[in-house]
């Protein structure tokens, strides 16, 4: 098992959280450095496709592992995971892009 397999888990064992949370925290947390690290709001595309290519860079290096150890490749699970990374920061851009949700009051 590769260093990025091991660590996914120890993860989720030092977190006490599913795979799926882990995958949730993860797009989450890309979502939020980005905006910060790039100084964007939440709006602006860049912090959402940091999470987009973060997703699908893991997901690709799964599968890559998975074939390269000889097992069925599980593109559904795959997408699965892909779907779980990005669905809060795809809602939070959405919000704060076409909304006034999340902007800041005039006052």
């Amino acid at each position: 098992m590769s260093d990025f397999q091991l660590g996914k888990l120890w993860l989720v064992d030092m977190l006490a959280m599913s795979k799926d949370a882990l995958h949730v925290f993860v797009g989450m947390t890309v979502f939020l450095l980005a905006a910060a690290l790039l100084r964007r709001p939440l709006g602006d595309w860049r912090p959402f496709l940091a999470v987009l290519l973060a997703a699908l860079v893991g997901e690709a290096w799964d599968l890559l592992e998975t074939w390269q150890a000889g097992q069925v490749m599980r593109w559904g699970r795959s997408g699965h995971d892909a779907f779980l990374t990005v669905f809060w920061p795809a809602i939070l851009f959405g919000l704060a892009r076409w909304t006034r949700l999340l902007r800041r009051s005039s006052q």
